[in-house]
């Protein structure tokens, strides 16, 4: 599948109703530690999704809704205020409030700018271009980095190449404000992370490197039979990257973490990821950056309305806990 994962679901949640939040919690996400913990936590805007897409929460309200959950570094996503990227009016008010709730702006995640493997020079350095605007956007922020995806077409060196060279380039531009790049492994030949690890090992640049994502490792996955929500969520994984194995191959180069989830089981801990194994191998690396929470069972929810998923906010905090469990014990 060559759409992007988040734009191919934007197109289909514009004309969706979003869910509220749940009344009631499950009793395992009032479980929790205070003890210290070797990293520090941030959470995706995407968590949030089917809230945003469907004006339920306007973008300027993400730092308090953060702060309601005890959450203090933001990870932005481009998409929920695309068209604001050189509104200096909403960039300042969008600093003010996260200034206000004690927040940390810790990224812009790019998406929807182009295709930075692009094997076509011509396209690929508009795509370049079309991310300066958002490198401007963190500077007015105050966020150290942006995440960028390097997914292409053809052969997977070639591809590296051009992905190397587009970094290259971005780096550059990102000197001037003291503004990094980071890729997560995101979407097609990235979710190989052997490969992305080949790529950060030719840029050989500080100011580059990953956000080690815990989900995105699917490397091949069925076409949709219809162009809409209902037809990707019908799709299957044919080959998955070992995600253990990634993110041992992505940590070295890691500046950020996503600790992915979907659904939990009654203990409160996810049904797809081992935590406890990942924060293990986060904590060896010597990492002690920003893990991420990143739920999007909420999104899942709004559509099946299937009672395996929580809804976002209960998500969420069901996420905080069992990141906090697993970092302590790691």
């Amino acid at each position: 599948m060559n759409t992007n994962r988040r734009d191919f679901i934007k197109k289909a949640a514009l004309g969706a109703a979003g869910l509220g939040l749940a009344a009631t919690l499950p009793e395992y996400l009032y479980a929790g530690t205070n003890k210290d913990i070797f990293f520090k936590l941030a959470i995706s805007q995407f968590s949030f999704a089917s809230q945003f897409w469907t004006k339920q929460l306007d973008p300027l309200d993400f730092a308090a809704k953060s702060k309601e959950l005890g959450i203090s570094g933001l990870d932005y996503c481009s998409m929920f205020f695309a068209d604001k990227a050189k509104d200096q009016q909403f960039l300042g008010e969008l600093k003010k409030r996260a200034a206000d709730n004690g927040s940390y702006n810790l990224r812009i995640m790019i998406d929807g700018e182009g295709v930075l493997g692009d094997l076509n020079d011509t396209t690929r350095l508009k795509a370049v271009e079309n991310h300066y605007k958002w490198m401007d956007a963190a500077a007015t922020l105050g966020c150290p980095m942006i995440r960028v995806n390097v997914e292409g077409e053809g052969a997977p060196a070639d591809v590296a190449k051009a992905a190397v060279d587009s970094l290259g380039k971005l780096i550059e531009y990102g000197h001037k404000q003291n503004i990094d790049v980071i890729v997560e492994n995101h979407v097609g030949i990235s979710c190989n992370a052997g490969w992305l690890a080949g790529v950060m090992k030719q840029v050989n640049s500080k100011h580059c490197g990953t956000l080690a994502d815990f989900g995105n490792f699917c490397i091949n996955r069925t076409k949709p039979e219809t162009n809409d929500i209902a037809g990707y969520m019908k799709t299957k994984c044919l080959d998955e990257y070992d995600r253990y194995k990634g993110i041992e191959e992505l940590m070295p180069y890691a500046k950020g973490v996503h600790a992915k989830t979907h659904v939990f089981d009654i203990n409160g801990d996810d049904t797809e990821t081992d935590f406890y194994r990942m924060f293990k191998i986060i904590k060896n690396s010597g990492f002690n950056g920003w893990v991420s929470i990143e739920y999007e069972g909420g999104l899942l929810k709004m559509y099946t309305k299937d009672s395996k998923y929580l809804d976002d906010y209960a998500g969420v905090t069901a996420t905080k806990k069992l990141v906090e469990k697993a970092g302590f014990a790691a």
